[in-house]
């Protein structure tokens, strides 16, 4: 065999898709929740009215279970859009920018009367995307600075399913929680 044709054959090799290999999936569009996924979670404090605290759960921890998600996915970035804000709050939506290279991407948010800075990695794993986040929480009595993690694991169910696994640390002796969100597509984007 010449050189030629095994630089040819050798190029038509790495060239053949590998069996089992999937396409990764593009997450853009905007998500609205299922509303199957926000009526089994049970009536809130606002609907219930003056009922006992109890403990719930934050969800994914982008927006609210009435605010869409608007997600842009390119090669080297993905972000993530949502309102948290009333409209009388004259906020803009929430921006969560990602580099989909791997490196560590900081995203500012002010949600309260103080800015916090999440850092945040994202992966592949398979067809699912990862995107591990520190998330800055209140200083410690003595007053030193605490993170928690937050992993969000997005798949596609189908093209116009989205669900999105969330999974916290658990903090000052708290169990870790994981909690599972299923978006539609909104409006054939």
């Amino acid at each position: 065999m010449t050189i030629g044709r095994l630089l040819l054959f050798g190029a038509a090799l790495l060239s053949t898709p590998r069996l089992g290999a999937q396409p990764r999936p593009d997450f853009s569009g905007r998500w609205v929740r299922v509303e199957d996924s926000i009526a089994a979670r049970g009536p809130t404090v606002a609907t219930a009215g003056d009922v006992a605290f109890r403990t719930g759960d934050m969800e994914t921890g982008w927006g609210t279970a009435t605010s869409p998600l608007t997600i842009t996915q390119r090669a080297d970035s993905l972000v993530v859009e949502y309102v948290f804000f009333a409209p009388y709050d004259l906020q803009p939506p929430v921006r969560l920018a990602y580099a989909m290279n791997g490196g560590v991407s900081v995203n500012r948010v002010m949600i309260g009367h103080a800015t916090s800075d999440q850092r945040a990695r994202v992966i592949w794993n398979g067809a699912a995307l990862v995107i591990a986040t520190d998330v800055p929480l209140p200083r410690d009595v003595e007053g030193a600075a605490r993170t928690t993690a937050v992993r969000q694991t997005l798949t596609m169910e189908s093209p116009t399913s989205l669900v999105i696994e969330t999974w916290r640390a658990g903090v000052a002796g708290s169990l870790p929680t994981t909690v599972t969100t299923r978006y539609g597509r909104r409006g054939g984007s």
